[in-house]
């Protein structure tokens, strides 16, 4: 149910006047229009531009079809944005102009908030790849050598990452169980989930440029959350010897909402202790603030809680991530995408994906119908949603991204 007075919107509200995420709808099936939660409204951001006289160069960029433009224009432009909306919300002076151009938000179809331009996702949980090493090599070192040194990621497919509510159509290929001679052809088996974090790159850099630890707060826009879909079966026979592939690219799912960074302030902490030596390029130890997030995600599978991963304990740091990413000279470009990969904890209520959920489905989950899982079924709904902290205790939203599970394609 949408306020009766839209501007009423208590500080604590999960998207309050400290949190502001952009996103992109549509009404009616019209234009799609950049837009900013609030409450239970979205605010057209372009119409409040034009409705408030805001400055030319400004109002360009809020009222483009998508994020990039502002992306693309740097953290100045995103500090004056955010301090424009943040006026235009909250000074009574505005409520006149800006009143028309809050739409309830249960009347908004959102969409892909920004063009991705490249997508790449990292494996920067110990808890998570300690998991896997312990179930995939079992009596030896969890951890790869090189797993304490460098955050290692793959790049993904950037035109299969799909907004929140997108079916999921179960991905077909070649699958090969252990006990079987030969492969197959079929439907995944072992469907799954991985739970992350999404970080949205906004200033470009030239090829053969580097990005400094200390300068990630230049180019990093915002979060997201993300939903990296995993046919493990498939995952599994193909990864050898150049990594993830088809098993990975069928479909990521993204939040329809882009929290700017500057919203989680209160949510810097430092990163878990480290017990290996890093070359100084990935050396935080100086770098003030930490780029640590205290952010408490939620896995819920058909409605029922299934899983609570704190990304405060992830072990690599998202500036971590962009410096490796960067450090051989590959160019950022507005639109950019990274995940964090699987964000998992110690417990085992804390594990981001069902492969550790279900310990590779040797333990399936019990859910509340009297059905288990030890990976997902056709119709089955996944959402994810997370938190983090506000000024004076608020708790704000990063939302959700849900999805369905559908039958493969015939």
């Amino acid at each position: 149910m949408s306020a009766v007075n839209p501007f009423d919107v208590p500080q604590d509200s999960p998207f309050g006047p400290d949190n502001l995420p952009y996103g992109v709808f549509s009404t009616g099936g019209g234009a799609r229009r950049l837009g900013v939660a609030y409450g239970d409204h979205v605010l057209d951001a372009g119409a409040a531009a034009r409705a408030t006289g805001a400055a030319g160069e400004l109002a360009g960029l809020l009222e483009a079809p998508s994020l990039n433009a502002l992306l693309a224009a740097g953290r100045p432009a995103w500090r004056q944005a955010r301090a424009e909306v943040a006026g235009w919300l909250t000074e009574p002076g505005h409520r006149a102009a800006v009143g028309p151009c809050l739409v309830p938000r249960d009347e908004v179809a959102l969409h892909l908030p920004f063009e991705v331009a490249d997508y790449v996702d990292f494996y920067a949980s110990e808890h998570h790849a300690s998991n896997l090493g312990r179930i995939f090599r079992p009596g030896s070192e969890p951890l790869t050598p090189n797993w304490k040194h460098l955050p290692i990621g793959y790049h993904g497919r950037a035109g299969t990452v799909v907004v929140s509510g997108t079916p999921v159509v179960r991905p077909c290929g070649q699958r090969k169980a252990p006990d079987e001679a030969v492969p197959s052809y079929g439907p995944s088996r072992r469907l799954d989930i991985e739970a992350e974090l999404g970080f949205v790159v906004g200033a470009p850099t030239p090829l053969g440029s580097r990005v400094a630890l200390q300068d990630a707060d230049r180019h990093v826009f915002g979060v997201c959350l993300v939903n990296d879909w995993s046919a493990r079966d498939l995952q599994s026979w193909e990864y050898v010897p150049l990594g993830p592939f088809l098993g990975k690219s069928f479909a990521t799912s993204l939040s329809p909402w882009v929290v700017p960074l500057d919203a989680l302030t209160h949510a810097r902490v430092e990163p878990p202790a480290r017990d290996t030596e890093l070359l100084p390029y990935l050396d935080d130890g100086g770098v003030r603030p930490p780029a640590g997030l205290d952010i408490a995600l939620e896995v819920r599978l058909n409605g029922h809680v299934v899983a609570r991963p704190p990304f405060s304990a992830m072990y690599w740091t998202y500036a971590q991530m962009l410096a490796h990413m960067t450090v051989n000279g590959a160019a950022l470009r507005a639109g950019d995408l990274f995940a964090s990969g699987t964000v998992s904890g110690p417990e085992r209520d804390s594990r981001g994906a069902l492969i550790e959920l279900t310990w590779n489905g040797r333990e399936p989950l019990a859910l509340p119908d009297g059905t288990g899982r030890s990976f997902l079924e056709d119709g089955d709904e996944v959402t994810i949603s997370a938190t983090f902290p506000g000024p004076s205790g608020t708790r704000l939203s990063l939302g959700e991204v849900t999805a369905v599970v559908q039958p493969p394609a015939p």
